[in-house]
């Protein structure tokens, strides 16, 4: 099993570009499903997640193919619809084929997805919407059974106890955009990859407005496709790369410059920034990029020497994202004075707590709150990873610790980062990946 080992203290510099978003790639990986053209999307990141989505859509008909950096989608078998287990338990995106298979095929398969362990993320929206639009649903075995001739338009309301489902909107805006008639989706999820998913629908032929607001209209129409050749879409940057990287830059006392920067997508984090102490500044894009508008920019990170504390309550777009909650936290151990962070998403997300605190840092947690009493100094020391935006915050950490850390279990990185330690090496940080095991045979072997 792999392991990042970070020597700290080197102050990171110079230029990177962020990734195609992994969170917006799973689900319009889905929407190919319901689409009779080839469709092509671009800006991809090579990430275990996305090769775990193609393996699926693959065992569903749905051919997945990368030529150079698109990855194209092509239909080829329209009568599998069985999601199994075995495919679906490594993340929990997988749920996103439940509504276009329905929509397109009539019949669905799909077992319980699986995931991070973050606190219960239950598919009950999911399931409300899809029996809204007309569907019956089972449960048997373990998969949820969901079979319906011909979808019908609806109302549907989409709220739940901690805010709206991006996946269960971007389900329900897919399934609904084949069913006859009109939908009405309310309290859906704002958050760019929803508008992600509705563009490439449009493309398809699609009849979506409303995308990226609390309430989206959907006019159904008979079929999906191409007038002619295929359907192409390019994939938004990460914002939650971007702002880790941001997070790093700002932890080393660096100056980093990020191209392909999702400026609209991050005011929430940027104003925090600014309260931090920590500056996000526009600059001239650079030789490779071809766009400067606020979806897709380049800036500047720096920050100044005295971090200030703050106070960060996740909240559903465009409010503060739970995803970069536990890399605040790492930077909020450096700043001067007491911050406070509130967890309103999954109130359980805290298991990065424990592995910072064997850094030196010094927190408190109170239910779904920490506080933050700074400065820390961190040092470096064996530390393991829980889940993909945990294990985020403590690569931050490392880089600013004194010594050396051990992050165990890196694999949860390679769900959502694209080789995490060559981007952050390239900026002047020393994080080498190993394997201890096979580390150790090797030597065996040669002796042998």
């Amino acid at each position: 099993m792999d392991v990042f080992r970070i020597q700290g203290g080197r102050r990171l510099s110079g230029r990177i570009a962020v990734e195609g978003s992994k969170n917006a790639t799973l689900p319009l990986m889905a929407a190919a499903l319901v689409c009779d053209a080839p469709v092509v999307l671009r800006n991809v990141p090579v990430l275990s997640d996305i090769e775990n989505m193609g393996r699926l859509l693959a065992e569903l008909g749905c051919r997945p193919r990368f030529e150079g950096d698109a990855l194209r989608l092509e239909n080829v078998d329209t009568r599998l619809t069985h999601a199994r287990y075995e495919v679906v338990r490594t993340m929990r995106a997988s749920i996103c084929v439940l509504g276009p298979l329905l929509a397109r095929r009539g019949h669905a398969r799909v077992s319980m997805p699986g995931g991070c362990a973050i606190g219960d993320r239950p598919v009950d929206l999911h399931l409300r919407g899809l029996r809204a639009l007309g569907a019956r649903i089972t449960l048997d075995n373990g998969d949820i059974v969901a079979t319906a001739p011909r979808l019908v338009g609806a109302t549907i309301f989409l709220g739940g106890p901690f805010g709206s489902t991006v996946l269960g909107t971007t389900n329900i805006m897919t399934a609904a955009a084949l069913a006859e008639g009109t939908t009405i989706i309310e309290s859906a999820a704002c958050e760019p990859e929803v508008v992600e998913v509705a563009d490439l629908l449009i493309a398809m032929g699609a009849k979506i407005s409303g995308a990226g607001g609390p309430r989206i209209r959907i006019e159904g129409v008979k079929e999906l496709g191409a007038p002619s050749g295929s359907v192409e879409h390019e994939v938004m940057p990460d914002r939650i790369v971007a702002g880790t990287y941001a997070i790093a830059a700002a932890m080393t006392n660096g100056d980093v410059v990020l191209d392909d920067f999702p400026y609209d997508a991050l005011l929430a984090v940027i104003d925090r920034f600014a309260e931090i102490g920590v500056e996000v500044t526009r600059v001239e894009p650079g030789p490779n990029q071809t766009s400067q508008d606020a979806r897709r920019c380049s800036v500047r990170v720096s920050c100044q020497r005295r971090l200030r504390p703050s106070t960060i309550t996740t909240q559903p777009h465009p409010g503060f994202p739970t995803d970069l909650q536990a890399q605040f936290m790492a930077l909020l151990c450096l700043a001067e004075g007491n911050s406070i962070i509130t967890e309103k998403i999954y109130p359980e997300r805290f298991l990065h707590v424990a592995e910072l605190s064997r850094m030196g840092a010094k927190l408190y947690r109170q239910g779904p709150t920490v506080v933050v009493a700074g400065p820390n100094r961190l040092t470096g020391a064996p530390v393991m990873a829980s889940d993909l935006r945990a294990s985020a915050g403590l690569v931050l950490a490392g880089l600013a610790a004194e010594g050396e850390t051990i992050v165990n279990r890196v694999y949860h990185l390679d769900r959502g980062y694209m080789r995490m330690e060559e981007a952050l090496n390239a900026l002047g940080a020393d994080i080498v990946r190993e394997n201890p095991e096979r580390d150790e045979e090797q030597p065996a072997a040669e002796a042998a």
